[in-house]
């Protein structure tokens, strides 16, 4: 859900409940930002190349609105590392980064101390 969608305090009211067995299915990593530029025609999107510790994603991110692609540049995220590739603006995404909302604004996740990229977030 963009930001801009959330509205009043939080709720789990109308939430999907999972169990630990369909939690256990996100690989959720650590990466290394090496990468960032803004997709040309796009007003959104920032395409990232992400260091996975043993390979290099290519993520596409609707942060340009926010975010200078050089303040992403070797900042540690959290990357939802086993998604399906999906194409935007004819470019594919191998990820998705985490982030949360506040005020209408996405704050990307970090870890609080840099750690190897590609470790395992459990």
């Amino acid at each position: 859900m963009p930001c801009g969608e959330q509205k009043g305090e939080a709720s789990f009211q109308g939430v999907e409940f999972i169990d630990i067995d369909t939690f256990k299915k996100l690989d959720l990593r650590v990466g290394l930002v090496k990468t960032a530029e803004k997709v040309p025609g796009s007003k959104k999107l920032i395409k990232l190349v992400i260091s996975l510790g043993n390979e290099d994603r290519q993520v596409i991110a609707g942060l340009a609105e926010w975010y200078k692609p050089e303040d992403l540049v070797n900042k540690y995220v959290v990357v939802v590392a086993n998604l399906k590739p999906r194409k935007l603006m004819g470019l594919e995404s191998w990820g998705m980064i985490l982030a949360t909302c506040d005020k209408g604004k996405p704050v990307i996740l970090t870890v609080a101390e840099p750690v190897e990229p590609g470790s395992k977030i459990c």
